[in-house]
């Protein structure tokens, strides 16, 4: 009953942060140069790992798939195997997840450290809110930089696919073939479900990092608690609005 109640005042934190944060927008110049600062704190450092791990699980779903296809002899359609499951399911996952202990860790930890150490306090008494200083560049920030994160692990997903069909041995299947199947099953709707559900995964990670983060109280202790709390339920929260999301868009 404690963490039912808990989760619930979780979850009215975090819808009350969220209406405050876009009711009290800023002065354009300064809210673009937070957003701007924030983009490339999130988006670009984390292009390099999004990238190399999107190419081994593409290679890794093309070995997989060729092993099992060579088989029944329908090894053209692993560019379609590999293709859809990145658009539709690992791409916008693996970068959420990315996000959640990437991104979302470092978010809870700045605001917990703030939170902790009066910093918040000090902006109420400024007369700033902490929700227009704090919470929204971060919330506009990751609804930029998810789908252009998501778009390129998509696509350095399918090269990994398509090096390992071209180079090994037992499934040596052109790069011409792979791409002519991967573009006869895609469409723009598939992609489209793709983006959705990444924009949809790192605007509730942020916001989970942000509530938990300026809900932490205590001493320095409690910002570790808060780091593991908050990335604990962006992944669990992840996997659930994936299934509906998912069932919803079938």
């Amino acid at each position: 009953m404690k963490q039912l109640t808990s989760i619930l005042e979780g979850i009215g934190s975090a819808v009350l942060m969220t209406k405050r944060a876009f009711f009290m927008l800023p002065a354009a110049p300064r809210i673009i140069r937070r957003v701007v600062e924030q983009t490339f704190i999130g988006g670009y450092t984390s292009l390099p790992i999004v990238s190399a791990l999107s190419f081994f699980i593409g290679g890794v779903l093309a070995l997989q798939a060729g092993a099992s296809m060579q088989d029944i002899g329908t090894k053209e359609l692993i560019g379609t195997l590999v293709g859809e499951s990145l658009v539709r399911e690992l791409g916008p996952l693996i970068v959420a997840i990315l996000v959640a202990g990437r991104v979302g860790s470092a978010i809870t930890a700045e605001l917990a450290s703030m939170k902790v150490y009066n910093e918040v306090d000090a902006l109420v008494t400024m007369n700033i809110p902490p929700e227009r200083f704090l919470v929204l560049p971060r919330l506009l920030a990751v609804l930029l930089y998810m789908p252009v994160l998501t778009i390129i692990g998509i696509v350095v997903g399918w090269m990994g696919g398509a090096v390992v069909c071209k180079y090994v041995s037992f499934i040596h299947l052109a790069p011409e073939q792979y791409f002519q199947s991967l573009r006869q099953y895609l469409t723009a709707r598939k992609m489209f479900d793709g983006l959705l559900k990444a924009e949809i995964f790192g605007f509730c990670v942020v916001l989970i990092a942000c509530t938990i983060g300026l809900r932490t109280s205590g001493g320095p202790r409690e910002i570790g608690n808060s780091v593991t709390r908050s990335v604990v339920t962006s992944l669990i929260t992840i996997l659930v609005l994936d299934f509906f999301i998912t069932k919803a868009l079938i």
